[in-house]
């Protein structure tokens, strides 16, 4: 397998971390060498982020694993993601949530749409579905969702996408500019909204209705 001895020492690495074991193999399973520039493929198993092109990056695999395990995904579950970029993070989600599960992922730029569908086509993924659109409003016409994960930062938690949560769901986003956090954000079956701060990350901006730039205000 190729890059094989690679992603087990990057993986090794990652246990620090605190993972789940089924997050660790998710990782382990995943080829991030498909999902990066063939420039960047040389460092696609060193744990940093890279660009993708377009002002996007593909997420550190360390974040990638420990937001993954901070959603707790369950076979089956149905899963929103904000932010396709190139198609990793979808990869290791729908490699959690196994064939019985889906994952929609939402993409602002065209060219990552293609590229990201062309990724995880070569990589074995029939799970993810790509969508142009802008993810700060969410998908409503598949929701309610088990799980949503954002990759990039908003101003604050988009209230679409609360609302498109199931109960008893889970969502994990950064929060902030110049100074970010990631927040896991739970609805109980009650619908009450409890958020947790996991510290400091730092991302790329959510643009959008609800992100940054257009119609966020100040």
């Amino acid at each position: 397998m190729e890059f094989a001895k690679e992603r087990e020492e990057l993986v090794a690495h990652l246990k620090v971390h605190g993972l789940s074991e089924k997050v660790i193999r998710s990782m382990l399973n995943v080829p991030r060498h498909l999902f990066v520039p063939a420039a960047y493929m040389s460092s696609a198993y060193v744990d940093t982020p890279l660009s993708i092109g377009y002002g996007q990056t593909i997420s550190a695999p360390h974040m990638v694993a420990i937001m993954c395990n901070l959603l707790d995904l369950q076979t089956g579950h149905k899963v929103l993601e904000v932010g396709t970029g190139s198609g990793y993070n979808a990869a290791v989600l729908a490699e959690l949530i196994g064939s019985s599960g889906t994952v929609y992922s939402t993409e602002r730029i065209p060219e990552l749409v293609k590229s990201s569908e062309s990724n995880l086509k070569t990589a074995g993924y029939h799970n993810v579905k790509v969508f142009l659109s802008d993810g700060s409003i969410g998908l409503p016409e598949y929701a309610p969702y088990d799980r949503i994960c954002v990759t990039a930062s908003a101003p604050s938690v988009p209230e679409p996408l609360v609302q498109q949560l199931k109960a008893g769901g889970k969502m994990v986003i950064p929060v902030g500019e110049t100074f970010q956090s990631l927040y896991l954000i739970t609805k109980k079956g009650d619908g009450t909204v409890v958020s947790k701060d996991w510290g400091g990350v730092v991302f790329v901006p959510l643009i959008g209705k609800y992100g940054f730039h257009f119609g966020s205000k100040p």
